[in-house]
């Protein structure tokens, strides 16, 4: 072999180690990322926050009843004795099993509108019960309980 053959080679297997390398420092950057991912996802999936309740009286008293013709975010009528729910944090049409934290009772709801007001969200209100809903798991006197929220689907 000529010494420039050599030296190509040498060059050749320091690229091939330097792309070997950034392969690895990439795959265990995915690996650590995928990590946090499930960690947080996992998180995630159960939290314990506060909610209130809302019905057409509550959106009548407010003016978003005559705004938005009774409709709710997704287009539907709102039904106060519906199992429904208003959340800016879960997509329309998810399944939540949301648990009072006090006396241990639940429901099943389904995240058709949005709410609360940005203003309560951002105190920690994650979501808006209709009626129905807050009465299954709670005296409507309470007004506003602790929950903790478990996404079914």
């Amino acid at each position: 072999m000529s010494y420039e053959h050599l030296q190509n080679l040498s060059q050749w297997r320091k690229t091939q180690h330097e792309e070997h390398n950034l392969v690895i420092t990439l795959v265990l950057a995915i690996s650590i990322l995928a990590i946090l991912m499930v960690i947080f996802l996992d998180l995630a999936h159960a939290q314990t926050l506060t909610a209130s309740w809302y019905s057409v009286a509550s959106c009548k008293r407010e003016g978003t009843w005559q705004k938005y013709g009774g409709r709710m975010a997704n287009g539907q009528i709102f039904n106060d004795n519906a199992l429904t729910c208003a959340s800016w944090d879960y997509k329309f049409g998810t399944r939540l099993l949301v648990k009072n934290i006090d006396n241990g009772k639940k429901v099943v709801v389904i995240v058709t509108d949005r709410g609360p007001s940005k203003k309560l969200a951002k105190k920690g209100r994650i979501i808006d019960l209709s009626k129905g809903a807050f009465s299954k798991i709670s005296n409507l006197k309470s007004g506003i309980i602790s929950i903790e929220i478990e996404v079914l689907s």
